[in-house]
């Protein structure tokens, strides 16, 4: 397999080396988790902290900041009191100041888009988190919808679910978008099959890159009508063909002719035993010297400890909301799935976008992996 000079090299998750007096300060933060969520979105979205950052080196009072945002001197004093402990302000001569978490967790789009997926999305569910272990079933997903997985009922969320849903997947996704085109359309393929199209917006960049491919779209209905819409007004439907379809019914079979097949952010979504299944009937589809390009977020290979922690911690999104056994995956878990597939990974790029891995598999004996 060859791997990309992008290939991370530090290893994460392998010293414990905080200090002590750190490692008390984090326990309790653990302890006291809900509301040090709580407080914190209400000093985001009750326009608090961004107060404070306005009157930068001035510092803010509470009498100041309650007179501003229109809460009660109390419930202000005990919100920048408690943001003091949460480490979003700190101290000074009675005056208080944003420190630099608190400038990231308002500022930065994926400290609001991670926050607003938790709250809208998470947050009640998440009790249910044992039950969904135990039960292998997505437990706290009743809070949003009855439906056995999220999947059945992403384009009918309610709001603000619906908006935060999309807003997070699509963060993620289309920053590694512009990055993994020139990779898929080297050499240009005539067709490819986009499994899991979502909204479509895969689809769209293929369709507008390359004004010749024509795109595969294979998905459920529910999923199909959302991105139907899109290409459909974007002028582009004449170069798409949709399937609709449940790709883990065991009568299903993937549509043929199609010289790549696409996966973005779909594999992980499944178990480790349904990640087989569909491989296994992607090999069934696929040409001889096909090729299938798989864009994921592994939490092993990221460069940095917060971006893991993103991941893992959006895991257990995926059994409490989701589906109930799913994750972001270790790539060594993930890789070792192949060998069971008939597929053999030939190239890997890490380090696409903000935090993704592209993996490129041909079929195992394929002239292709026989270069490689």
């Amino acid at each position: 397999m060859e791997v990309t000079e992008k290939k991370t090299k530090k290893r994460l998750f392998e010293e414990d080396n905080k200090p002590a007096v750190q490692a008390i300060r984090e326990a309790q933060l653990i302890a006291f988790a809900p509301y040090v969520f709580q407080a914190s979105v209400i000093l985001r979205d009750k326009g608090i902290l961004k107060y404070i950052e306005d009157k930068r080196a001035d510092g803010s009072s509470i009498q100041e900041v309650a007179d501003d945002v229109h809460i009660s001197y109390y419930g202000t004093r005990i919100l920048m009191e408690a943001a003091l402990g949460i480490g979003l302000l700190y101290r000074k001569d009675g005056k208080y100041f944003l420190t630099k978490t608190g400038h990231i967790f308002i500022n930065h789009p994926m400290a609001r888009i991670n926050t607003d997926f938790m709250r809208d999305v998470c947050y009640d569910g998440a009790k249910d988190l044992e039950a969904s272990i135990r039960d292998g079933k997505p437990r706290g997903l009743r809070h949003l919808g009855d439906w056995d997985t999220i999947y059945q009922g992403l384009s009918i969320l309610p709001e603000p679910a619906k908006q935060s849903w999309f807003a997070f997947d699509h963060y993620y996704s289309d920053h590694a978008f512009p990055e993994i085109l020139p990779l898929v359309f080297d050499p240009a393929p005539s067709n490819i099959l986009d499994i899991g199209a979502n909204t479509g917006k895969w689809a769209l960049s293929c369709l507008e890159y390359n004004k010749e491919v024509h795109l595969g779209l294979f998905d459920l209905q529910v999923q199909l009508n959302v991105a139907k819409k899109n290409i459909e007004d974007a002028g582009l439907g004449d170069r798409v063909t949709y399937y609709a379809n449940n790709i883990l019914d065991s009568k299903t079979k993937l549509p043929g002719g199609y010289d790549v097949m696409f996966m973005s952010q779909f594999l992980d979504c499944f178990s480790d035993k349904e990640i087989v299944s569909i491989l296994k009937k992607c090999h069934e589809a696929l040409p001889a010297n096909g090729r299938i390009f798989i864009n994921e977020t592994f939490w092993d290979c990221q460069r940095f400890e917060a971006s893991a922690f993103s991941l893992q911690m959006s895991s257990l999104y995926f059994t409490t909301m989701a589906n109930g056994n799913s994750q972001m995956y270790d790539s060594e878990v993930y890789l070792k799935l192949m060998e069971e597939t008939g597929f053999e990974v030939v190239k890997q790029y890490d380090n696409i976008g903000l935090s993704h891995t592209i993996l490129e598999l041909r079929k195992k004996g394929s002239e292709e992996v026989k270069k490689c």
